[in-house]
């Protein structure tokens, strides 16, 4: 069976709680390839007549407010031990430098920060515990989560399915490399923002490093 035959069979309730799913568990601090699954399903959408793309991105949004809406109660009322246990669970994720790097995002701005994570791999695992562990009003946070998972997933949801539109001829015969494409765009985003975490870590401790003693 071709791969498009066989993509044609999966149910699409199926695809809308996947997307949903697992959106929701890593914007509630699961590391998980939410980003890669969006756009997986965006491009499947462009490609099978039974997927809604409106239905997919309303699944999408669900999945990221919810997720970060019990994130940000979960750090709440963990604090910070909760970041200390992520970070023995979770080192390549949760170590020390990328929880700095996050906490002093989010210091410097706020709400932008929560709106603005949503569109960075590193930073959309953050926002919800985050928030809570830094006691950022719930009302702020809501906002921000609203908004910012609304344009990220409906956003995202659109620009994929109107790309996969133009290309459904060539999709269509080659449908496993628009996936492999998907893949390789989620991993290089985090491949950027784990760069970036390596870089404020050494800025961070080249400026904590004691000065060499003066010389008589």
């Amino acid at each position: 069976m071709h791969i498009q035959e066989w993509l044609g069979t999966v149910p699409a309730v199926s695809v809308y709680l996947l997307v949903g799913v697992v959106i929701g568990l890593e914007s509630l601090g699961i590391p998980l390839p939410g980003e890669i699954v969006l756009v997986s399903a965006a491009i499947l959408a462009a490609t099978q007549d039974h997927i809604d793309p409106v239905v997919l991105g309303a699944c999408a949004s669900a999945g990221a407010i919810i997720g970060d809406s019990i994130g940000y109660l979960i750090g709440r009322k963990g604090g910070q031990p909760l970041l200390d246990w992520a970070g023995r669970k979770f080192p390549k994720h949760f170590g020390p430098d990328h929880v700095a790097m996050a906490e002093e995002k989010f210091e410097k701005w706020g709400m932008w920060a929560v709106f603005f994570g949503r569109f960075i791999a590193l930073l959309r695992i953050f926002a919800g515990p985050l928030s809570g562990v830094l006691k950022m009003p719930y009302w702020k946070f809501l906002i921000a989560n609203v908004l910012g998972g609304i344009v990220w997933a409906g956003g995202t949801t659109a620009l994929i399915y109107s790309v996969g539109i133009v290309a459904e001829p060539w999709l269509n015969r080659f449908s496993w490399l628009g996936l492999v494409a998907a893949l390789l765009f989620g991993i290089g985003s985090f491949l950027v923002m784990k760069r970036r975490a390596q870089k404020a870590a050494a800025e961070r401790e080249a400026a904590e490093a004691p000065a060499p003693a003066a010389v008589d």
